[in-house]
């Protein structure tokens, strides 16, 4: 068991000196060493704090430990903090992109502060965030949950009303971070860094257990509403609590207990104003690969000659007038012919790098048996593409009845995953592709959606398709995709 660690830059106090000890104790904190006239102070502003005749001392629920935190430090009292019994955690790292409501979603959590959350501003120790996001079905939610976990990289609990999410919910984390997944609930009791839970196992576990995370997750949290699985959040201890829902307010007015376990709804958005390219239907993760040390040097090579000419003749290459006159000068100038050309091997290195398809075993390994379509800038990386996997290619070299007949057996089902060259950006209307694999960065917003937005279409059940940007490190592709995303 590792001491217990930073909460979002919060460090909990441990005074050797200090006569006061908060303990953690079945769905409890227990004030230890605490005179009778701070116990009346604090009682001013935790209603909820109660003498224990058993241990002479004072407890409060666990979910109260940070507003007691927060009443400690404002009262300028020392105290030994001995609450929370954190595993260590690797690096956590998500490749998910936020959209910009989803980013807009994140930030107003993150500005929350449970520790703070008595009046007065802000504590030294730091923040706790906690609150609700209420968001349309379908506009990623558990994505900004991924990215909440990866900001705060403490031992997280995610609690699910379903088996069917619990199952989603442990094959997304796998997929993104590199640690023990545990598990709560199907026939499994499993405690890892990272767990997943239903309502039912947490509500039987949650007092066991609740001094081992430094952020809950609720998915779907107007259940913790209910009766019983209000109890879940009582019981644990995590400073930091995010909650999500389509539908935050119950009719039975629970959610404002929900408010008082979890935090204030603290950010919503509704399908209307999500509708059309906001609420585009997939997400995206973006895959850096590093070129090998033959690739790297040519690679180099290349964009120095270009590079070299640019700057001899007062060109910045920022915009497509720049590209023209170029293309202009090289008719005439073997220098600048020598450039475009220069120019075009680099691309073809980053577009065609050896990590690349590598990448993309990968992608396929862990979508075996889902719809998924490859995009490469170049014929030949398709036909390589085709030739490594036995997927069928489209080009603009394919003829037109082949090209139907294998857009037709990738409808029935047929084929499972086909490979471009930028052909399908032409209209072509693909509706069950989920997950589609991008082998290079795009500098348009517009041409990359718009793209994508034709083939990745809703699939019937509801589910989301997935695209992955598989982009070279330290190479002008990246900058193009960076650009592209500014």
């Amino acid at each position: 068991m590792c001491p217990p660690t930073a909460v979002s830059g919060v460090t909990p106090t441990v005074d050797e000196d200090a006569p006061l000890e908060l303990r953690y104790e079945d769905g409890t904190v227990r004030l230890e060493g605490v005179t009778s006239e701070l116990a009346s102070t604090l009682r001013e502003r935790l209603p909820e704090l109660e003498a224990d005749p058993r241990t002479r001392g004072q407890r409060v629920p666990a979910a109260a430990y940070a507003p007691l935190r927060a009443a400690l430090s404002r009262a300028d009292v020392a105290f030994r903090d001995r609450v929370l019994e954190l595993d260590s955690l690797p690096e956590l790292r998500s490749a998910y992109e936020l959209r910009a409501y989803q980013r807009e979603a994140l930030s107003a959590w993150l500005e929350t502060d449970r520790w703070a959350g008595l009046e007065d501003g802000e504590l030294p120790v730091g923040r706790a965030p906690g609150g609700v996001l209420e968001l349309p079905t379908g506009s990623g939610k558990t994505v900004i949950a991924l990215k909440a976990i990866e900001r705060l990289a403490t031992p997280t609990l995610v609690v699910v009303p379903t088996i069917d999410l619990l199952e989603q919910w442990q094959r997304e984390l796998e997929r993104e971070f590199d640690c023990e997944i545990g598990r709560f609930g199907g026939g499994e009791q499993r405690l890892g860094p990272i767990t997943v839970s239903t309502y039912d196992s947490a509500y039987l576990k949650a007092d066991s257990v609740g001094d081992r995370f430094g952020l809950v997750v609720f998915d779907e949290v107007h259940h913790l509403g209910g009766e019983g699985y209000r109890e879940i959040a009582r019981l644990l201890a995590a400073p930091a609590r995010l909650g999500l829902t389509a539908t935050f307010e119950r009719p039975d007015g629970a959610h404002e207990v929900i408010e008082d376990v979890v935090g204030h709804l603290t950010f919503r958005i509704s399908p209307d104003e999500l509708a059309g390219d906001h609420l585009a239907p997939y997400d995206v993760k973006r895959l850096e690969v590093s070129l090998t040390p033959e690739e790297r040097e040519a690679y180099d090579r290349n964009q120095e000659v270009f590079s070299n000419y640019l700057a001899r003749s007062n060109i910045e290459f920022s915009s497509g007038s720049d590209y023209q006159e170029l293309v202009k000068r090289s008719g005439s100038d073997p220098e600048a012919r020598e450039a475009l050309l220069a120019r075009q091997r680099a691309r073809e290195i980053t577009y065609g790098s050896q990590a690349k398809v590598d990448a993309l075993a990968d992608v396929l390994a862990a979508h075996r048996g889902e719809r998924i379509i490859v995009f490469t800038a170049f014929n030949d990386l398709a036909y390589d593409v085709s030739e490594r996997f036995l997927i069928p290619t489209i080009t603009h070299q394919t003829g037109a009845a082949e090209r139907r007949e294998i857009l037709e057996r990738f409808r029935e089902g047929t084929y499972s995953r086909i490979a471009t060259s930028n052909v399908l950006d032409e209209g072509v209307d693909v509706p069950d592709a989920n997950v589609a694999v991008v082998l290079s960065g795009s500098g348009s917003e517009r041409e990359f959606t718009q793209r994508l937005g034709r083939i990745l279409r809703p699939k019937e059940d509801g589910g989301r398709a997935l695209l992955y940007e598989v982009v070279a490190s330290e190479t002008a592709e990246e900058r193009t995709a960076r650009r592209r995303r500014e």
